[in-house]
């Protein structure tokens, strides 16, 4: 794998991390003010979006990281 191609995948892991929160804090806001139960779906949106952003965060930079173990074609 290129080293440019490696960089501009890794580009998008911030933004998919942001996402992921503010998606679950959003989503967790939206259930809160429609069922009138304050912090228990935000606090759930927020630790569902961690979570989500974790486990893509890895899916993502796993074959990167595997590429590099075996030495890659472009180190």
């Amino acid at each position: 794998m290129k080293s440019w191609v490696a960089a501009l995948g890794l580009t998008g892991v911030g933004f998919f991390i942001a996402g992921c929160i503010i998606g679950g804090l959003l989503g967790g806001l939206w259930l809160d003010n429609k069922f009138s139960t304050k912090p228990i779906f935000l606090v759930a949106g927020l630790v569902l979006g961690i979570v989500l952003a974790f486990f893509g965060v890895y899916n993502m930079v796993k074959p990167i990281m595997d590429n590099i173990r075996k030495g890659g074609e472009d180190s």
